[in-house]
C-alpha cells in the first residue's frame, strides 16, 4: 500500500487552484478523486507510479491534471455516457455524491484508457497565451527593425506558434492582428498597449516538442482538447478555432529533445531576428536540460549581431515563487539585456503589461 499523504495534498491543492482559476466543477472532480483515493477505492491505483514522490514532485509531474484530462477525454469521445451526463456539457446540476459515484464507475470501468492518460503530462497549449507573448514579438521587431525567426520548445500541437495569425484585443479599441481571422483573443489588459505600429513579418516559424500532437488526425485533437475545463467553454472555442487555422497553416513540428533541437537550431542568421521562445515549458526540464538549453543561449548571443540579433521570450513562472503570477520576459543580443516586459495569468486571463520602462 503506497503512502497517499502527499497524493491527497497535490489532489487538493489542484483543486483549489482549479476553482481560483475560473474552473469550480474541475475543482469538484478532483475532490472527488481525492476522497476516493483516501478511501483506497479505484482511482489510488493510478497514482502508484509515484508513490514516495513529494509534494512538490507531484505538482510539477502534473499528475492532478493528468487524470483530469482522462476523465475529460471519457466525456467528450463517447466512451462513458454516463460520466458525460453529469458533465457540464450535459447541463445536469449534479450534486457531489452522484458525480462521486459517477466518477467512481467511470474508473472501474475505462482503467486502460485512464492510465494512458497518466503516462504522459498533458499539453494544455492554452492559444490564450499568445496574448501574453505578442507584446514580446512586437517589442523585438520594433526594436531591431528585422522580420522574426520564431523557434518554439515544447510547443505541443504547435498553435501559438500561429501567433501572428491572430486579432489581439488590447482594449480600448487598441488592436493588432488580421481583423478577418477566426481567431480572436482579448484578456483583461492592464497598462499601455505593446508597440502596435509594427508590421512583425515572420521569416519563419518551426518548433519541437518530445511528443508533439499531430492535430491533423482528430483523436489526438480530442486529447488536446480533453486538457481543457469542463466547464470553461470559452476556451474549448479558440482552441478549435486555433486548429482549423493551424491545420490550414501546416507548419513544421519535429519531435525531438528541446535540448539538443535548440543547439541545432539557435544560431544568428543575417537578415532576420531569431527568437527562442517557449511557455510554461521550464519548470517541467530537468536540470541538466535547462542548463543545456541556457548554454546554447549564451553561444548563440556570442555570435549575435546587430544585422543578425537572438532573442529569448518566455512566459514562465517566478522562479521565486511558483504561487506569483507568471512573467513574460525578453533578451536580445548583441548586449543580452532583459526586460521584464509583463506578468500574466497562466491562461491569459489576465495580462499586467510593463514594457520596456520596467
Amino acid at each position: 500500500m503506497i503512502d497517499t499523504a502527499n497524493i491527497l495534498a497535490a489532489l487538493a491543492v489542484q483543486a483549489g487552484v482549479c476553482t481560483q482559476m475560473g474552473s469550480p466543477f474541475s475543482g469538484r472532480v478532483l475532490t472527488s478523486v481525492r476522497n476516493d483515493v483516501e478511501g483506497g477505492g479505484p482511482f489510488a491505483g493510478f497514482f502508484d507510479a509515484w508513490d514516495g514522490v513529494g509534494l512538490r514532485g507531484l505538482v510539477d509531474d502534473a499528475v492532478s491534471l493528468r487524470i483530469l484530462g482522462g476523465l475529460q477525454h471519457l466525456v467528450l469521445s463517447g466512451a462513458d455516457p454516463d460520466l458525460a451526463a453529469v458533465y457540464p456539457l450535459s447541463g445536469a446540476d449534479v450534486d457531489e455524491a452522484g458525480l462521486a459515484a459517477a466518477l467512481v464507475d467511470a474508473a472501474r470501468r475505462h482503467h486502460d484508457i485512464l492510465q494512458g492518460f497518466m503516462a504522459s503530462p498533458p499539453q494544455t497549449n492554452e492559444v490564450r497565451r499568445s496574448i501574453c507573448l505578442v507584446g514580446g514579438y512586437l517589442t523585438l521587431a520594433k526594436r531591431t527593425g528585422l522580420p522574426l525567426r520564431c523557434l518554439e520548445i515544447g510547443a505541443s500541437a504547435g498553435l501559438n506558434m500561429n501567433w501572428d495569425l491572430y486579432r489581439y484585443d488590447f482594449g480600448g479599441g487598441r488592436a493588432w492582428g488580421d481583423p478577418a481571422s477566426p481567431v480572436l483573443l482579448d484578456t483583461d489588459w492592464e497598462g499601455d498597449a505593446p508597440p502596435l505600429d509594427v508590421q512583425a513579418v515572420v521569416a519563419e516559424k518551426r518548433g519541437c516538442d518530445q511528443n508533439p500532437i499531430d492535430i491533423t488526425d482528430d483523436a489526438q485533437a480530442r486529447r488536446l482538447e480533453a486538457y481543457i475545463w469542463a466547464d470553461q467553454p470559452e476556451r474549448r472555442a479558440r482552441l478549435r478555432a486555433a486548429i482549423g487555422l493551424a491545420r490550414a497553416a501546416g507548419d513544421p513540428l519535429d519531435k525531438a529533445d528541446a535540448a539538443a533541437w535548440v543547439a541545432a537550431h539557435l544560431h544568428p542568421r543575417e537578415g532576420v531576428a531569431t527568437v527562442l521562445v517557449h511557455s510554461v515549458v521550464w519548470p517541467y526540464l530537468p536540470p541538466a536540460t535547462q542548463g543545456a538549453i541556457t548554454d546554447s543561449i549564451r553561444k548563440a548571443g556570442e555570435s549575435a549581431s546587430a544585422s543578425a540579433p537572438v532573442a529569448w521570450l518566455r512566459m514562465e513562472p517566478d522562479p521565486a515563487s511558483m504561487a506569483a503570477a507568471m512573467e513574460v520576459r525578453l533578451s536580445v543580443w548583441p548586449g543580452g539585456d532583459e526586460i521584464l516586459l509583463a506578468r500574466v495569468h497562466p491562461h491569459g486571463a489576465k495580462v499586467i503589461w510593463l514594457g520596456e520602462s520596467a
